[in-house]
């Protein structure tokens, strides 16, 4: 098997296991804890709470029965690429929450809505998060968000904010108001862990460094933390010379090390250090070169 075959085996196996993962995750929270305790949510899932709690209809199978329809709704408006990324969710999370909603007792895991509340948030945003880091779709409002953006040519944040405040503004008129303030604490938490599942083991620190001795420091920081350098020609504000800047991407773990390298050749260079969400390139996201820097020291 070739190298790039190989790479892309995992990679495919990858998807799976978080999409499977994603799906699961999301069933257990709503069967154990959204509907046990009458916690609002959005999406498709908030829909099909309401027309149960009005209609007596099942839970999963609406979610079911509207997935399906908004997935050859994308198909026809957006096009196959949305229907590849959504069919395994539009079918894999009813079926996890059918069959999560027949395990015994799993309704009664905690009878205190908040802690409710608290377990679902931080662990819907861990199983949306698993699902959207390998470039897949949960299916179901997020088609309807796409579509809409497609069609009126704005953000497909505008939809999602606009969605979730219809479909969770109808679950406030059939619910109490300690469910609706549990459902917002939900909401909240759910994005605050979202964010930080999509850019978990992603994140660097940015090192700016201007010094007079910037040589020493570029090659210290090439042999000894063997990170990668780039410099800036910079002029100073108060005397207008010229110069050069380093900058720097390193893992946090380096940050120490990088600073007391700095301290040592000069201790009145001027850094600075900046928490970066995501890098990518040669050295964080493809293979990293291995170069022979001895002609420098």
């Amino acid at each position: 098997m070739s190298k790039d075959a190989k790479k892309k085996g995992i990679s495919t196996l990858k998807t799976a296991l978080f999409v499977l993962a994603g799906n699961a995750l999301l069933a257990f929270v709503v069967a154990a804890f959204i509907i046990p305790q009458d916690i609002i949510m959005g999406g498709t899932t908030g829909i099909a709470i309401v027309l149960g709690k009005v209609f007596g209809f099942d839970t999963a199978l609406l979610v079911l029965a509207m997935n399906v329809i908004l997935l050859l709704l994308g198909l026809l408006v957006i096009g196959k690429k949305l229907f590849f990324t959504s069919i395994a969710s539009t079918f894999l999370y009813p079926a996890f929450l059918s069959l999560f909603q027949r395990i015994p007792g799993i309704e009664t895991l905690t009878d205190d809505r908040l802690m409710a509340a608290l377990y679902a948030g931080v662990l819907l945003g861990l199983s949306l998060g698993l699902v959207m880091r390998v470039g897949s779709s949960t299916g179901g409002m997020d088609i309807i968000n796409l579509i809409l953006a497609k069609l009126t040519h704005r953000s497909v944040a505008i939809f999602v904010y606009v969605t979730d405040i219809i479909v969770v503004g109808a679950q406030a008129i059939v619910s109490d108001s300690e469910s609706i303030m549990t459902g917002i604490v939900v909401l909240v938490l759910e994005a605050l862990v979202l964010e930080q599942v999509m850019i978990f083991g992603q994140a660097q620190i940015q090192l700016f460094v201007i010094s007079k001795k910037y040589d020493e420091i570029r090659v210290k920081f090439l042999t000894e933390l063997r990170a990668g350098v780039t410099l800036s020609h910079i002029q100073t504000g108060a005397l207008g010379a010229d110069s050069m800047a380093i900058m720097c991407i390193i893992h946090s773990r380096k940050l120490y090390a990088a600073n007391e390298i700095v301290r040592e050749i000069d201790p009145e260079a001027f850094v600075t250090v900046t928490k970066i969400k995501e890098v990518r390139g040669r050295g964080f996201t493809s293979e990293r070169k291995e170069l022979d820097f001895s002609d420098n020291l």
